[in-house]
């Protein structure tokens, strides 16, 4: 039975057969309106209940192939399985009160925990090692997606693996061919080295301009404290620029001369674009959605996203998804090379109660076969990527005609991918929940500030961040 409230955040429960009640009804319909989820009676649960919070999908093939999963899985099991989908929005909200009030779900899936919580409540130790549902699948996975998942356990003074990679994600540049005809130039005229690749989109601004489209800027960058898009293009920029802020053992390296002078410039380099007006003046308050409105809306020729989320909006609409929007690599770096890409693993997480651990295990070791999982995947319609190299050999991956899906295959096939800092240090996690890049651009950009003072200030919160974890 599913119970689909009518709410913006898409709340949806899928009750097991064995637990329909006028007394859970009753549960049920206080967690949507806000609250947590009411313990369940352990007399109901013979055989016990697994509880799985999960992401919702943004497409309703990927919820079917999860609920197709669990079906055949109680059916082999005799366990029951309550799932609660939860939209991005809420689903760590709705996690954090569950754990709080030690009632938390033994399962949780969420498409920003790794970048967020995951870190610290490894840290804590408050997830399950699952280093028994990856190693008879490790050699699947791609040494990216591995990474990701190993993470340190200061309770237990370990690093281990502390989530189960399901799939995963990385930034792409869109554009619109329409907009580039309209000043003259062709998608073949964009050029591929770094310097001339960023000049070219404001030279297109100033030619858009001169026909009259005074209100479309080249390049829609995210420049806010409130957007993750903004970090998360921040470090790609860093990393083109072979900035590296911890060493293999995730130590900080910023008091290193030569790195302090790599974020200096790579920081004046982004807030120029700004500066000399060609990105909009309201970037610099922009939440996550508000890039893709703006290009949606016209108002930007390119933007960059973390996803391809801009072109998957339009998927119903064959001349904007298949003509006028493109989907493209990042210019080769400076010096030369091809980019390597940052990318984020997407994890369930098993949660250290004693309730079931070891039947939230065996679900997800079942759930992980490369069949089931691929599927699950592709339900997802190219918006997220498999973390199994093999599972990019399926013609829906390896074939594929899409515009946009072909060239991020490109993207995971032939370039070399690296998760972010907090698989290094779960420290790093709170340098991203503070988005304390974001503050050294908005310094800059709103308080006048020059790059050196951001930077050197950006220095300091970062040390005592991780000043603090060491303390904790």
């Amino acid at each position: 039975m599913t119970f689909k409230p009518l709410s913006l955040s898409r709340f949806m429960f899928r009750v097991p057969r064995s637990l329909i009640s006028v007394g859970f009804l009753g549960s049920v319909l206080v967690a949507c309106g806000g609250g947590t989820p009411a313990p369940l009676d352990s007399s109901e649960q013979t055989p016990p209940v697994l509880r799985i919070y999960w992401n919702q999908g943004f497409y309703p093939e990927e919820d079917q192939a999860l609920e197709q999963v669990i079906t055949e899985w109680e059916a082999e099991t005799g366990i029951q399985v309550q799932l609660s989908f939860y939209s991005s929005d809420d689903i760590l909200n709705q996690t954090a009160i569950a754990l709080e009030s030690g009632n938390p779900p033994d399962i949780v899936f969420s498409h920003r925990a790794d970048f967020t919580l995951q870190p610290r409540w490894a840290w804590e130790g408050k997830l399950v090692d699952v280093s028994d549902v990856i190693e008879p699948v490790k050699n699947l996975y791609s040494p990216t997606a591995l990474e990701a998942a190993y993470l340190y356990n200061k309770a237990e003074n370990k690093r281990s693996y502390y989530g189960v990679p399901i799939h995963q994600q990385t930034i792409h540049i869109h554009y619109w061919r329409d907009l580039l005809s309209q000043a003259g130039v062709d998608e073949t005229d964009i050029p591929s080295n770094w310097d001339d690749f960023w000049a070219f989109w404001k030279q297109t601004q100033d030619k858009l301009h001169q026909t009259g489209e005074t209100e479309i800027y080249g390049l829609g960058l995210p420049l806010s404290i409130k957007a993750s898009d903004t970090y998360y293009q921040f470090e790609q920029i860093l990393d083109a620029y072979d900035v590296d802020l911890l060493d293999e053992t995730g130590q900080l390296q910023l008091n290193d001369p030569q790195v302090r002078q790599g974020l200096i410039e790579a920081l004046d380099w982004m807030t120029q674009f700004y500066q000399g007006g060609y990105v909009p003046t309201e970037a610099v308050n922009w939440l996550d959605s508000d890039n893709n409105i703006n290009f949606l809306n016209r108002n930007t020729l390119m933007t960059t996203n973390p996803s391809l989320s801009i072109p998957a909006s339009q998927r119903d609409d064959d001349d904007l998804y298949l003509k006028q929007i493109a989907t493209r690599e990042f210019p080769n770096e400076p010096d030369g090379e091809p980019i390597s890409y940052l990318v984020t693993i997407k994890q369930a997480l098993i949660f250290a109660t004693e309730r079931n651990p070891q039947a939230a295990k065996d679900f997800l070791a079942y759930f992980v076969q490369p069949e089931r999982l691929g599927t699950y995947v592709k339900g997802s319609l190219g918006r997220w990527f498999p973390t199994m190299p093999s599972s990019l050999e399926d013609p829906f991956w390896k074939e594929s005609k899409d515009p946009h899906v072909s060239i991020a295959v490109r993207q995971f096939r032939q370039r070399p991918t690296r998760p972010f800092y907090h698989a290094l240090s779960p420290a790093y996690s709170q340098v991203q929940a503070e988005n304390i890049w974001g503050q050294a651009i908005d310094a800059v950009i709103a308080k006048g500030v020059s790059p050196e003072e951001a930077v050197d200030q950006a220095i300091i919160d970062i040390y005592r961040i991780f000043a603090k974890w060491e303390r904790e």
